[in-house]
């Protein structure tokens, strides 16, 4: 197939929060560059994978979770969520069957009413239902939009995936390749490291932290000789308890955070790491516009 004729294009993954975006960006790469956690809303920033074969491109946007939301941090996460939807050529609306079908995630279906590409209603987690109750459940979504194609999948196992993936090459128009083939992500080494250690910090602390908690990376610098990455970062809060912790007794959670964090990061950068991590306080950081567009937003 000439380079010219391959498939390509942008294809936004949107829902409401915890619906297992992150998981399906992950599993449809075979690789992770998303962090996945138990709690809703762990994505901030919108993630790009890059999905390459000889005969297509598919640029993968994981985009924040559709909620109402309050604080400046939600409003902004929102924010880019709506904002992919203006700049793809497909949208993929992700929803967790498992869970009632709530009000609001009729309204979450809204937002798809502010863009013109096709969209297709991606079932997950079916693993968890019987066919006799997806059966109906597909019925109602199709009354409600006109989705371009509706799939049951389970990201956690893989399961529909190959045919998700046939649906959006069957939607995505013919054109060039937007990134060189040999590359996964967009994102760069550092934000990938700062996303792993928010995951643990989700991981391993309770309801109230991770939410207003956010990872700088101070410094990252490279020994070649030594086959060795030093990093230091810092993790911010907005009251001392929370920094409290995070600490935890004797500095034994902080430690847990680090080597937790270290594991994967050697993964990622088939290395060896040495991570020194601090945690410090700064008061209201989440309603910060200031400190929200030094993290990205």
């Amino acid at each position: 197939m000439q380079e010219d004729t391959i498939k390509s294009g942008m294809v936004a993954i949107v829902g409401p929060p915890n619906a297992g975006k992150s998981t399906l960006l992950n599993a449809l790469l075979g690789q992770k560059i998303s962090i996945v956690t138990p709690k809703p809303q762990t994505t901030r920033n919108r993630i790009i994978g890059i999905l390459n074969d000889p005969a297509y491109q598919v640029v993968m946007l994981d985009t924040p979770g559709l909620h109402k939301a309050r604080k400046p941090l939600n409003q902004e996460m929102v924010k880019i969520a709506v904002s992919s939807l203006a700049e793809v050529d497909l949208v993929l609306f992700l929803i967790d069957v498992s869970l009632p079908m709530p009000v609001k995630q009729v309204h979450t279906i809204e937002y798809l009413e502010t863009t013109t590409v096709p969209a297709i209603l991606v079932l997950n987690k079916v693993d968890l239902l019987t066919r006799e109750k997806i059966l109906p459940m597909i019925e109602t979504y199709r009354n409600i939009y006109p989705f371009a194609a509706i799939v049951p999948v389970s990201a956690l196992f893989k399961s529909g995936t190959d045919v998700l993936l046939q649906e959006i090459l069957r939607l995505l128009p013919a054109g060039p390749r937007f990134y060189p083939e040999d590359i996964p992500t967009d994102a760069t080494e550092r934000f990938i490291v700062a996303e792993i250690i928010r995951e643990k910090i989700f991981l391993l602390t309770g309801q109230e932290v991770p939410y207003s908690t956010a990872v700088v990376i101070d410094s990252f610098q490279e020994d070649e000789e030594r086959s060795l990455v030093t990093i230091h970062a810092t993790i911010v809060v907005e009251k001392s308890s929370q920094k409290a912790i995070i600490i935890g007794k004797k500095g034994s959670k902080l430690q847990q955070i680090g080597k937790n964090s270290r594991h994967d990061i050697e993964k990622l950068l088939a290395q060896h790491v040495m991570l020194k991590l601090w945690v410090k306080v700064q008061k209201n950081w989440t309603r910060d516009m200031r400190f929200l567009r030094d993290l990205g937003f």
